[in-house]
């Protein structure tokens, strides 16, 4: 653990060890998945040679000619190297809640409900926001 600041409390402390380790680990797998797709180990969807004739097009319109869905779809395509990397962005995204909810037992052991429930509400919205369920217009 990091030498501790007078001004750092422990679950700030945490809360930033947690990103810290998410975003290590979520670049290193940034990497790995683009060597898997740029190498050619596993096979893209969209072909490289391929891939210049969706550049002009809006993201809705390649979506449709490309047979993609939108939103979580992308889970379905993960056996192709250009959607392998889905995989750390997702996870690049989430370290967020999940540094909020390793904050949340602290909290609570200090009684501190409040900033406890705040938390709680955070991860709640990102959540959300993530489910896809609040979908609208661009």
């Amino acid at each position: 653990m990091a030498e501790r600041s007078k001004y750092v409390t422990p679950e700030q402390q945490l809360y930033a060890e947690m990103l810290e380790k998410g975003m290590y680990v979520g670049l290193l797998l940034l990497l790995l998945t683009f060597l898997l797709y740029a190498t050619g180990i596993v096979d893209p969807y969209i072909p490289l040679d391929k891939i210049a004739e969706y550049w002009h097009q809006s993201s809705t319109d390649y979506l449709h000619k490309a047979g993609i869905p939108d939103g979580w779809g992308w889970v379905g395509f993960l056996g192709y190297g250009d959607f392998l990397n889905f995989i750390p962005i997702a996870i690049l995204a989430a370290v967020t809640i999940f540094s909020y909810l390793t904050i949340i037992p602290i909290l609570l052991r200090q009684n501190d409900k409040v900033y406890a429930t705040l938390a709680g509400i955070e991860v709640l919205i990102l959540i959300l926001a993530a489910s896809g369920l609040l979908k609208g217009g661009h």
